[in-house]
């Protein structure tokens, strides 16, 4: 969590999350993980290691994945941001549906622990929206900010190609 100065003023933000219109007052020194947590509930972001590092906090912000961890808030101002939670859709019975990325993590094994697998997800879902068809070296290079310590990465690779195949 950041160390934010109670003292700051606070400074009004309208953007979108998950398709959904945001306005919210903020002090300038608050990352865009600790809104996403502590001010719209929205806890699929996890916090690793706080520093860019790890991949477990990425979003999709106007197209491109990256770290809420280190990005402050104040940056999102009009962008389109996309969570996790964003990745499922209400279904004509009004329960979600599995994202096929989603779909494809469970069916493959690509998750152990779990803590990972937001920021894999997210980090895959840019990758598809930008190159549908990626290749292997694409898709690797999607990942590369992204650490894994339990599944060895051949299962996410796995899910990734299976949805990512022709």
């Amino acid at each position: 969590m950041t160390q934010a100065d109670p003292h700051s003023p606070a400074v009004a933000m309208t953007f979108t999350v998950n398709g959904r219109a945001v306005s919210l007052a903020m002090r300038p020194d608050i990352t865009l993980a600790d809104m996403l947590r502590d001010e719209l509930q929205l806890t699929g972001t996890k916090i690793g290691c706080a520093s860019g590092e790890c991949g477990a906090c990425t979003v999709i912000v106007d197209g491109a994945a990256m770290p809420a961890c280190i990005t402050p808030a104040l940056l999102v101002q009009g962008a389109a941001i996309q969570t996790v939670e964003g990745l499922t859709a209400q279904n004509d019975t009004g329960k979600d549906d599995l994202h096929p990325l989603q779909r494809a993590f469970i069916d493959n094994g690509a998750f152990q622990c779990g803590f990972c697998t937001a920021g894999m997800l997210m980090s895959a879902t840019a990758l598809l929206q930008r190159n549908p068809h990626p290749d292997e070296a694409a898709i690797r290079t999607a990942l590369q900010g992204n650490i894994c310590r339990c599944t060895g990465y051949v299962q996410i690779l796995e899910a990734i190609r299976a949805v990512a195949a022709p």
